[in-house]
């Protein structure tokens, strides 16, 4: 059964642009776009600034009970106490992220467009799984391509909620919605509009 916090991911999934953090054009988003999750990912900074930009995000978000994940890091996301972390291919294991976040922490995993990583991450207790790059993406240009049909194919064998990554914008979002994703992540359309 899917806890109350998890059935939040729904919609768009807006994740910080990798620069310095403009906290009154996050707001903006937030509440223009209706984000019920909002992932802080900067990797071109130091581990300082990152406590002090994902501190004043954590308090932003619970502001607008929007659900406040961490990139990579779980031990920022402890920290801070943000609502869960999003894991990547080298990054820490759900294990490892579960233990030091706890239960009640949203655990996502990118499974690139491999649905039998996705259908382990689903056994290995992660509470999302996301797919992509689903259109190019000027953020990850390297990052391999998942076609819609693979989401059409996860939707049906994983009951976690899926989350299309990857150069998804205002006008392609409703093909990645179509294809069965629950939520849509989106960086460039999102600051750049």
């Amino acid at each position: 059964m899917m806890s109350h916090t998890v059935e939040k991911i729904r919609g768009i999934y807006a994740i910080t642009a990798d620069s310095a953090i403009n906290l009154e054009q996050i707001e903006k988003i937030i509440i223009q776009h209706k984000i019920s999750i909002l992932q802080y990912r900067h990797k071109t900074t130091d581990n300082a600034l990152k406590l002090i930009e994902a501190t004043k995000l954590r308090q932003l978000c619970l502001q607008y009970h929007t659900l406040f994940i961490i990139n990579d890091d779980i031990n920022l996301a402890q920290k801070v106490n943000a609502d869960g972390v999003h894991l990547g291919k080298t990054d820490d294991s759900i294990q490892a992220a579960r233990q030091l976040l706890g239960a009640h922490a949203i655990i996502g995993v990118s499974c690139y467009n491999d649905i039998k990583l996705a259908q382990q991450a689903q056994t290995q207790g992660a509470n999302y799984v996301a797919f992509g790059a689903l259109f190019v993406s000027t953020t990850k240009s390297d990052a391999p391509h998942c076609s819609l049909d693979i989401i059409t194919q996860a939707r049906q064998q994983l009951t976690l909620p899926i989350v299309g990554i990857g150069g998804i914008d205002f006008n392609n979002q409703q093909q990645a919605f179509a294809a069965g994703c629950d939520a849509v992540a989106m960086i460039n359309s999102l600051f750049e509009s």
